[in-house]
């Protein structure tokens, strides 16, 4: 029997989450509407938030549990990868809970709890699989071996495929944060109506700025021509964005799934809630007989379920940190 508490706060969401014998009792998350109206993340208030947040959070997570502080048989908490400020936040209330309690304290990279989020429910991936991570930082195709042996095998060379999706939201004036909103009007356009380059990046890489360029200069010289073209052609041009983002991703996807002669295929990451990206996914599955792994939206998107689930991994595995241990806005995969 093993109680795990976990904590998340790598970037503008305060999450905690208990996980007990690898079951999820609760899933808190406050998000920070503050930044909105700045377009984009502040590092110095989401830290701030990040303090007004965290223990209400916890004590939700332990109510929602229904168990007291003194259940709990471990803390765990995302060391890094993720903004500094907001990382020592959830690190300094994980070192202090766990030394009141005396109990261990586990380390969790937050890339690697994204990709265990897939354990969380049914029907669980087998070993090996292969997990695209998306998200607004980091794009990446990862070989999971087993819960703790995992190997990057493409990564993006440059901006991630969740940036691609907001600079391209702000780029066609859209509220921060401008994924989803992409994603929305997508769903009411045609994906084929315009057509956007393809980079050709050797292996299983990414690159994301020469698609971002392009998309800038489209919409600059269309709205010489028509000040009202994005207005017009608002759903079609975001369809056609989505298209072309997603297909980047799933191109490499199937050709690392090819060489590897893997069938078990998973997605993660913010960017895992893109309904264009789940659905194109589904397609290709069906096409290459794969079976697809998809967690559920609370679990795509930065949460502490995903914290607990491989801090509950990492228990079981006896893998504890001190109170020595310091956050890592650059925490090596």
């Amino acid at each position: 029997m093993a109680t795990i508490l976990g904590i998340e706060s790598s970037c503008d969401d305060t999450s905690a989450a208990v996980c007990i014998d690898g079951e999820i009792r609760s899933n808190i998350i406050a998000t920070q509407a503050i930044h909105q109206k700045f377009g984009g993340v502040v590092p110095e208030l989401a830290s701030r938030a990040h303090q007004q947040h965290i223990i209400p959070v916890v004590e939700e997570a332990l109510d929602r549990a229904k168990i007291n502080k003194n259940e709990i048989d471990a803390v765990a908490f995302t060391r890094g990868p993720g903004l500094l400020g907001s990382l020592l936040v959830g690190t300094s209330f994980a070192k202090a809970f766990a030394l009141a309690l005396n109990v261990p304290l586990i380390d969790v990279n937050h890339m690697q709890a994204h990709i265990l989020a897939h354990f969380i429910d049914d029907p669980k991936p087998d070993f090996p699989f292969l997990c695209l991570t998306v998200s607004g930082g980091h794009t990446q195709i990862v070989l999971v071996k087993n819960y703790f042996d995992m190997e990057i095998v493409g990564q993006t060379n440059d901006d991630a495929a969740g940036e691609a999706f907001d600079k391209t939201a702000k780029i066609l004036n859209l509220p921060y944060p401008g994924g989803p909103l992409i994603d929305k009007y997508a769903q009411l356009g045609n994906p084929h109506a315009y057509s956007f380059p393809e980079p050709q990046i050797p292996g299983f890489d990414f690159s994301f700025s020469g698609l971002k360029t392009s998309i800038l200069y489209f919409i600059r010289n269309n709205e010489k021509e028509n000040s009202n073209f994005v207005e017009n052609n608002l759903n079609d041009i975001c369809a056609s964005v989505q298209y072309r983002i997603v297909s980047i991703l799933l191109n490499k996807l199937q050709k690392a799934a090819d060489q590897f002669g893997i069938k078990n295929v998973a997605i993660a990451g913010g960017v895992s809630a893109n309904s264009g990206l789940r659905q194109m996914l589904t397609d290709l599955a069906e096409r290459k007989g794969w079976n697809v792994f998809i967690p559920q939206f609370q679990y795509c998107t930065d949460n502490a379920g995903m914290i607990a689930i491989a801090g509950y991994h990492k228990f079981l595995n006896g893998d504890f940190v001190g109170q020595d241990t310091a956050p890592l806005a650059r925490m090596p995969f």
